[in-house]
């Protein structure tokens, strides 16, 4: 992921190491609020608020975080005991991470609301497609992939907007990752 995001770019070693321990702390991050989220039965199932998908703005900041949320969600999805989650989950929150790096610089009133989409609507077709299929067979394929793809979907949305506005503008108000000195 560090030469998809940085092909061509040539870092310092300083740069390099700072690249490395941001990803790092942000997969850490992540596995840590989603275990905190499965404390309450809300990191894994049809209804989800974990916690941790607020961090999947940090792509915005730094492009550190892309690889940082995707082993933090494939940590977390070990909690599932599901290989398909480990593998379509990581896969997902890979994607969407990668699109909201992209997205980052289209923003309305200073708040990159564009960046916070692909998190919702890839996790609601990604992991709705998976809940249908594995954990509803019996039911109309249709049906429940699009009950499954609104309970996920609504739950990352309350997730990346409610919450991941004001973290946003906290993170961004702060100049926290500007401390790392990580050229975008």
């Amino acid at each position: 992921m560090y030469i998809i995001v940085n092909a061509g770019a040539k870092m310092s070693k300083r740069n390099h190491l700072n690249y490395i321990i941001t990803a790092s702390l942000i997969a850490a991050a992540y596995a840590a609020l989603t275990f905190l989220s499965g404390i309450f039965g809300l990191a894994f199932g049809p209804i989800q608020l974990r916690l941790s998908e607020v961090l999947t703005i940090l792509p915005v900041f730094t492009p550190a975080a892309i690889p940082g949320l995707t082993i933090g969600c494939f940590i977390s999805n070990i909690g599932s005991f599901n290989a398909v989650d480990m593998i379509f989950g990581t896969l997902a929150t890979l994607s969407a991470a990668f699109l909201t790096y992209c997205f980052k610089g289209i923003k309305f009133k200073g708040i990159p609301l564009l960046s916070m989409l692909p998190p919702v609507i890839i996790n609601a077709v990604i992991i709705g497609f998976e809940i249908a299929v594995f954990f509803m067979p019996d039911a109309s394929f249709l049906w429940a992939f699009l009950i499954s793809a609104a309970e996920v979907g609504i739950g990352q949305f309350i997730v990346c907007y409610v919450l991941g506005i004001p973290f946003y503008i906290a993170v961004n108000k702060y100049n926290f990752f500007e401390k790392f000195k990580i050229k975008k």
